[in-house]
Parts: C-alpha cells; sequence; structure tokens
C-alpha cells in the first residue's frame, strides 16, 4: 500500500468519526452538555467517555501497515483536550491508548502508542487553558501533528527491529500528519454548536426585551383590563396557545385557549399552580388522565408555571400553555423564566406610585423618582442595540439593570454597607456607558478597606447628576471621578465630573434649604446627610466641572 491509497483510507476512518460524532451531538442530552458555558465533574465524565469511545473506535478502524495500526486516536484525544481541557483529554488519551495497547500487546507500536496518547490528552488539555478560543483549531492541528511526531519518534527509539521501525514511520507518517486536519473539523463543529446557543439566546434576549417594551406602559396601572393586554402580548410574542397571570389566591388575567373557562370567578387556583406557588418552583404540566375532564373543556395538554417574585417572597405565577404534548424544550424553559423575571421587575415598579403615596417624608418620596420612564426606555433601547451585536455585553447590561432597579426599589430609612452602595453606582454607571461609549470615562478611587454604613441612595444620585448635567449636557463627553477615602478620623466622599460647571445660584439654593428645578436628588442627597450627620454636601465649581464631597 502507498501512501496515497493509505491517506486515502485515512481519510475515510476520519470521515467516519466525523460524521459519527454529528450524530452524538444531535442526542438532545449531549448537545446540551456541549452548550455548557461551565462544565460539572458529571459532564466532564460524560464528554471524556464520548471521546474515549471515538478514539477506541478510531484504534478497531486502524488499517495494518507491516504490523502497526495507522489510525485516527489522536484525532479524537486532541480534540476533547483542546476544547474541554486536562480531564477531557488526559481519561481519552489513557483509555484510548491503553485500547490501542491491549488489542494488540507486544505489537511493534503499542507500547509507543499508548505513551503518545497520554502525551497527547496532556498537551491538549495544557492547550485548553493557554490559547485563545478564536484559535483552538489552528492550534489543535498544530497539537495533532507534533503528538503524531512524538508517535514517531517513540516508535523509532522503542520499537525493534529497528529498520522494520524506520519503514513503518516512512509509510504512516506524512498520511496520518495531513490527516490531522479533522481536528479543525472536530473543533468546528463543537463550537458551532455553542455558537447556536448563543444565537438562540441573542434572539430570546431581543423577544425578552420586546416583549418587556410593549408591556411596560400596561405596568404602570395595575388592574385586570392591563393584567389581560400583557397576558395577549406574551402569547402573541412567543406563539402560546394560552397565557394566565395569578396572585397567591386567585387568576388575575387570562388569554387564550380556555379564556372562557378560566375567567369565571369561581374558578381557584390549581393544586399544581398552589404548590409552585408555594415551593417557589417551576412546574412543568403534562395533562393525563386524572385530568381528562378538564382537557375536554379547555384543550390543553402542555404548560409551565413559573413563580413571580418581588423582595417579599413569591406574589403569584405566570402560567403558560399549549394545545400540543410534548416535552419543553431547553430553550422554551429559559424563555419562560426570562419572562417571569421581567414580570417580576416590572411588577415591582408599578408599586412605585403606590409606596410614594403612602411614604410621608420628602427625601423617600424624592428617591422613589429615580426610577422613571425615560431611564428605562433607554436602558432597554441600549440593550436592544447590543443584542445582535454583542450578546455577551448585553447580557452583563440587563445584569446591570436589574442590579439598578432591584437596589432603588428596596430603599429604606435604614443604614445599608457602602460596598451595596457602590455595587448599584456602577450597575448605573456601566448602563450610561454603554449609552455613551468611549466619550464617557469614569475612574473609580476606592479604598477597599473602608467598612462602614451609609444612608441608602447617597452616592447615586450625585453620580447621577454629574452624568446628566455635567457630562450628557456637555455632548456625552467627559469624566467622572468616584472617590471613597478616608481623610483622618473620617471617610471622604467624592463625586468629580469635568463637564459643564454647575451655575452659583443652583449652590445656593441648595445651602439655603431651597430646592432647585431638576435638581431634586442632590437637594434630597444634601438634606438627608445633615439631618443624619449634622453637615450636608460641599459643592465646588471647577473650570470646567463641578466637584461635590461630604464626609461621614
Amino acid at each position: 500500500m502507498n501512501k496515497g491509497e493509505l491517506f486515502v483510507q485515512l481519510l475515510e476512518k476520519t470521515s467516519l468519526i466525523i460524521v459519527l460524532f454529528i450524530i452524538i451531538t444531535k442526542v438532545k442530552q449531549f448537545k446540551y452538555i456541549f452548550q455548557k458555558e461551565d462544565y460539572k465533574k458529571e459532564d466532564l465524565i460524560v464528554i471524556s467517555l464520548i471521546f474515549s469511545f471515538l478514539g477506541i473506535l478510531g484504534n478497531y478502524n486502524g488499517i495494518s501497515v507491516n504490523g502497526s495500526l495507522a489510525n485516527t486516536r489522536i484525532i479524537s484525544v486532541v480534540s476533547g483536550g483542546i476544547m474541554f481541557g486536562p480531564i477531557v483529554g488526559i481519561t481519552s488519551g489513557f483509555l484510548a491508548g491503553l485500547h490501542r495497547y491491549v488489542i494488540d500487546v507486544g505489537g511493534i507500536t503499542s507500547l509507543p502508542c499508548f505513551v503518545s496518547s497520554i502525551c497527547a490528552g496532556i498537551l491538549s488539555g495544557v492547550l485548553n487553558e493557554k490559547i485563545p478560543e478564536k484559535y483552538q483549531w489552528f492550534y489543535g492541528i498544530l497539537c495533532g501533528i507534533i503528538c503524531e511526531s512524538i508517535t514517531m519518534i517513540l516508535i523509532y527509539i522503542m520499537s525493534k527491529p529497528q529498520e522494520l521501525a524506520v519503514d513503518i514511520i516512512g509509510k504512516i507518517y506524512i498520511p496520518m500528519i495531513v490527516g490531522q486536519i479533522g481536528i479543525g473539523i472536530l473543533v468546528s463543529i463543537i463550537k458551532t454548536i455553542k455558537k447556536e446557543k448563543e444565537e438562540v439566546a441573542a434572539f430570546q434576549s431581543q423577544l425578552a426585551l420586546d416583549i418587556a417594551n410593549k408591556t411596560l406602559p400596561y405596568f404602570r396601572s395595575i388592574n385586570e383590563e392591563s393584567l389581560n393586554k400583557i397576558c395577549k402580548i406574551i402569547k402573541e410574542e412567543i406563539n402560546s396557545d394560552a397565557v394566565s397571570i395569578t396572585d397567591n389566591e386567585r387568576i388575575l388575567a387570562y388569554v387564550g385557549v380556555g379564556e372562557e373557562y378560566f375567567k369565571s370567578p369561581n374558578i381557584e387556583l390549581s393544586s399544581m399552580t398552589k404548590e409552585a406557588i408555594n415551593k417557589n418552583t417551576i412546574l412543568n404540566i403534562q395533562v393525563n388522565e386524572e385530568e381528562k375532564s378538564l382537557n375536554e373543556r379547555v384543550k390543553l395538554k402542555t404548560g409551565m408555571i413559573i413563580p413571580l417574585t418581588d423582595t417579599k417572597g413569591v406574589v403569584g405565577s405566570l402560567k403558560i400553555y399549549y394545545i400540543q404534548k410534548y416535552d419543553m424544550s431547553h430553550s422554551k424553559k429559559t424563555l419562560a423564566i426570562g419572562l417571569s423575571q421581567i414580570i417580576s421587575t416590572l411588577m415591582e415598579i408599578s408599586k412605585i406610585e403606590k409606596i410614594e403615596e403612602a411614604k410621608n417624608k420628602a427625601e423617600i418620596k424624592a428617591l422613589q423618582t429615580q426610577i422613571n420612564p425615560h431611564f428605562l426606555f433607554n436602558a432597554l433601547n441600549t440593550i436592544t442595540s447590543f443584542i445582535r451585536i454583542d450578546p455577551d455585553k448585553a447580557r452583563d447590561l440587563i445584569i446591570n439593570l436589574a442590579t439598578y432597579m432591584r437596589y432603588n426599589l428596596e430603599i429604606s430609612d435604614n443604614l445599608i454597607e457602602i460596598s451595596k452602595e457602590l455595587e448599584q453606582v456602577k450597575s448605573y454607571v456601566e448602563i450610561e456607558k454603554a449609552r455613551f461609549g468611549d466619550k464617557l470615562n469614569v475612574i473609580y478611587d476606592i479604598d477597599q478597606e473602608i467598612n462602614i454604613k451609609i444612608p441608602s441612595l447617597i452616592i447615586q444620585p450625585l453620580v447621577e447628576n454629574a452624568i446628566i448635567h455635567g457630562i450628557r449636557g456637555n455632548g456625552g463627553a467627559g469624566t467622572v471621578k468616584i472617590g471613597v477615602r478616608k481623610e483622618e478620623n473620617k471617610i471622604k466622599v467624592c463625586v468629580e465630573n469635568d463637564g459643564i460647571t454647575i451655575d452659583e445660584l443652583i449652590i445656593q439654593k441648595v445651602y439655603k434649604d431651597d430646592m432647585p428645578e431638576n435638581k431634586i436628588g442632590l437637594y434630597n442627597v444634601h438634606l438627608r446627610l445633615k439631618l443624619i450627620y449634622g453637615s450636608g454636601l460641599i459643592i465646588e465649581k471647577l473650570e470646567p466641572g463641578t466637584k461635590i464631597e461630604f464626609y461621614i
């Protein structure tokens, strides 16, 4: 057999491994594991067994050359190691190498192949932790070439008679080196699977944000009519057959199949809904024989019950139904969970006006207005713009927005850790930086050893004032400096910007306890500081910009 014929046969064997791997990735359970970002021990065991199996299959498909086996074992081992790390690489290298040795104990190349398989697992696993993801295919092929070269060196050193070893190397080396291109193909397949998840996530994020934008106006005044409109929007956007929102005792809104039945005032929550609410857990619905009478009425066969929560716990549930009976896909579950979280947050926002009416203290009332539709719409639009171009950035901004909004909803008269206040400040800043890009620069000068309690929402309004009235008024370009430092026996908090300089009249109004127009946040912070610490804000005009300080 000449080198050309051997190469063609090795190409066929490699193609078989690739096709088999594609079939494996089509299995839902395996595909779900490959798409994870963080792997548990059980996941790594499953992945190790898959690539060990592919390596062992490569041994069985080996082509006999003068007592040696030209095979695709190294392709499987390196692909596993380069993509999933040392555990997968070393495990599959050891098992596939051991199998190669066992099926030909005493063979002229058995021991060198066993050793080189382990080397391949170690080297590919180490490279996984060292190289950028986008170059994994290239380094995978390079690693495969190096490992096959190591195999040839070991054959030359360890195999006897040496003349036969040299003959084997001369026949198989070039075809097996060229065959390592299969590693690049396997790596590309895995990356395609992972990218598919990102594309689904991007679509779901876009869909969730669209729903949030469309339903937001109806959360400003929650009643039966507005909740029904919210359910209708969700139903149409996710193509479900029915959507319902409940509180902890009754159905608040229901739209879709079975509407005439579930809108009856005498209908209580089902036992499954009560269980989901009481346990604060997501439940999948599959209609069985015991529910046959209900199924004949409403014809619903599949669904999910997702609890809705606020800062006090479970306040109700979101229920999504389908008339077809099938297993809920991971993407549908993820979307439903995301929707429930958005609805929970928007329901909390809807409580702001009621809380404002119930509060008698002017500072609390003023602070509640910090969450406004303009900021929320701007933030949502900013996140939407990142969905397609940078899904990871979009997810980070969603987390920042959720942190910012939840913190605002939890404000109270109690003192909080300064680290929590700064976390909320950073969430707000990241959202604004996403809007203005490189034009907005924020510098933090924080002493990490400072661990004190301060009033809630005491720093964030100053940062917001610096960005809105200082930087944004200057075309969105400039720098904001946020400092928290010890000075003798006090803590100094400073917020400085190099944008538009504050008007002297505004400074005098703040000092005279005469609330200036459009400066309610600044004025509120000044009053609360005076009430708690005896002294308020120190406002200094810069050229250009403004510096605001206070001491604790």
